[in-house]
């Protein structure tokens, strides 16, 4: 089962972020074979991590929990919020296998949060620029609760554009970048 984990950065935790830097990569070492795709989401200037994304594949919703709530920045407080849900890998493949490299172009997290009828269960017709692409869904997968996108476009408008924009109670882009160890 794939899960789509999205830790946000409670508002001035950058300190306490970089003194756990280790112990997060650590933690995620533990997990380098299910993992899908990782990596930050950074201010607007690309300055300052405000999130961290996991997309990452375990036997159920307990193990995602676990995954998500034992980090050791949640632990200590890093982080504000995390949404937690169900994912299907329409891609087939992870982030290191997406043909556009680790650092070429700008890269976005867009993440629509469901409002009705399910949208976008399909890959949009060009998925080139597409890092890893799937539906947001309830833990049994019977519900459609929205759509995450990684993808490398050349601003936010674009990168939001790979969704039904107007299909969504909310909509958000944020900057992003390959996490993990160089």
């Amino acid at each position: 089962m794939e899960f789509f984990c999205y830790h946000r950065d409670r508002p001035g935790s950058l300190a306490l972020r970089d003194e756990l830097l280790h112990d997060h990569w650590s933690y995620m070492d533990q997990y380098a074979k299910e993992l899908i795709a990782r990596g930050p989401t950074l201010t607007a200037d690309g300055g300052e991590p405000t999130g961290s994304v996991h997309i990452v594949d375990l036997p159920d919703p307990a193990a995602a929990r676990a995954f998500a709530f034992d980090e050791p920045g949640y632990q200590a407080g890093v982080y504000q919020d995390v949404l937690l849900r169900r994912w299907r890998n329409i891609l087939g493949r992870t982030m290191w296998d997406f043909p556009g490299g680790r650092t070429d172009g700008d890269r976005f997290l867009v993440l629509g949060l469901g409002a009705g009828e399910a949208v976008d269960l399909e890959l949009p017709r060009e998925t080139g620029e597409l890092i890893a692409y799937g539906p947001l869904l309830s833990d049994d997968a019977t519900a459609w609760l929205g759509t995450a996108a990684l993808v490398r476009a050349p601003d936010a408008d674009a990168a939001r554009a790979v969704l039904t924009v107007d299909r969504y109670a909310t909509v958000e882009v944020h900057r992003w970048q390959f996490g993990g160890r160089s």
